[in-house]
This record gives C-alpha cells, structure tokens and sequence, in this order.
C-alpha cells in the first residue's frame, strides 16, 4: 500500500504558467498506473454505485466510484447540498492507492478532506452545463486529477476552457457554469475531490472542529 509520505515526495509540483481565473494546474506528471491497476483490480468497480447518472441529470452519462461521501446521520433537515460533514465509504476499503493520494495532499495543503469519487466519462459522453450549489460546495475548493485522457480532458468554466493531460492535477471554480466533454475515443477517467482549507474549519463545524 502507498504511504502518505511516498507521494508527498513523489509528486512535483507545477504551476499553471497561463494566467486563468477558473482553472489552475497543481502537480504534473504524476504516474496514473497503480490508480488505475486499483480499478481494474476490482471486478464490476463501475457498477456498484450508479446514483450519480441515476439521480443528478446533468451526470447522466458519467459513472463513478464514491470513495468519500457525505454523512448521512448528519443530514437532519438540511438539503443534501448544505451538509458538511463526510465520512470514507466502505467501498473505499478497495481502494487504498486512491485514499493514501487523497490524504497525503489534504496533508500538504493544510485542508480537510471532504467528498471524494472516481469519474468515468466514456467516449462521446459528456458532463451537462451546471453550477455546483450549495453550503458545502461554497467554502471548499474541487480538484481534478486526470488518470486517463485520449487527447487531453476538454473542460469549460465560466468562459475558459482548458485541456488537462493525463498525470495532472488542477483545481478550478465549480462556483461558475461548468462542463465538460469526453471528445476522444477512449473512457476519460478522473479522481474528483473537494477540501476545505484547516483555517475555514471553525468557521463551518464550530466547536466540533
């Protein structure tokens, strides 16, 4: 299993050299093959949690791997959008490439982490125009670590667009209109998170952080 400490040293950080308001690449060159042996190394991994394309329209053509999700018992009378609280899922037990990644730069980034999945956006499929709303999504920052990409992950935010390669990292503003479209011949493949910066969490859990 990957340590937390391998990847902090591993990883090589890379700034974004195009100056962009909604898109910034974090790291690069990051090997995507124990991700995705993980994922082969799990029979019907796509098929076990099909709420995404089920319930959310605008992701009807995606599937996904939730790693992370919210807390169900601490849902009370808040929409689910509104809920802050996230656990691991039991799932997440298969996985352990994926977790220790995601740890380690919750770590780096003094954040905490919240819900986390693995994305699959099969070829021609696309990702619906949206704006992710909500309490939990307003004071946490989402990521995209790309695992597979044919010819780079188109994705439009506001009015940029961008192409992440395969073995990057980037965050970018789900705060705006957002899309995205799988233009290439094979599954597009991504780790999609959010966190919450450590110096946000008193304002957000009160006294429980």
């Amino acid at each position: 299993m990957a340590t937390i400490q391998s990847y902090r040293f591993q990883h090589r950080s890379h700034h974004q050299e195009i100056d962009m308001k909604y898109f910034k690449r974090i790291k690069s060159e990051i090997d995507p093959t124990p991700f995705l042996e993980e994922i082969q190394g799990v029979t019907g991994a796509w098929n076990v949690a099909t709420g995404r394309q089920d319930k959310i329209p605008v992701q009807r053509e995606a599937k996904a791997i939730p790693l992370r999700g919210l807390r169900k018992s601490a849902i009370g009378d808040r929409k689910r959008r509104d809920v802050h609280e996230s656990r691991w899922t039991t799932g997440s037990k298969q996985y352990p490439v994926a977790c220790a990644f995601l740890e380690a730069f919750a770590a780096e980034q003094d954040s905490i982490l919240g819900r986390a999945k693995i994305v699959c956006l099969p070829a021609g499929k696309r990702v619906y125009p949206h704006i992710d709303r909500g309490d939990y999504y307003r004071v946490r920052n989402r990521y995209h670590f790309v695992l597979t990409s044919t010819h780079g992950s188109w994705m439009k935010a506001g009015d940029e667009e961008v192409r992440m390669q395969q073995g990057e990292l980037w965050w970018f503003d789900n705060d705006q209109m957002h899309e995205a479209n799988n233009d290439g011949d094979q599954d597009r493949i991504h780790m999609i998170f959010d966190m919450l910066p450590s110096a946000r969490a008193g304002d957000v859990f009160g006294s429980a952080a």
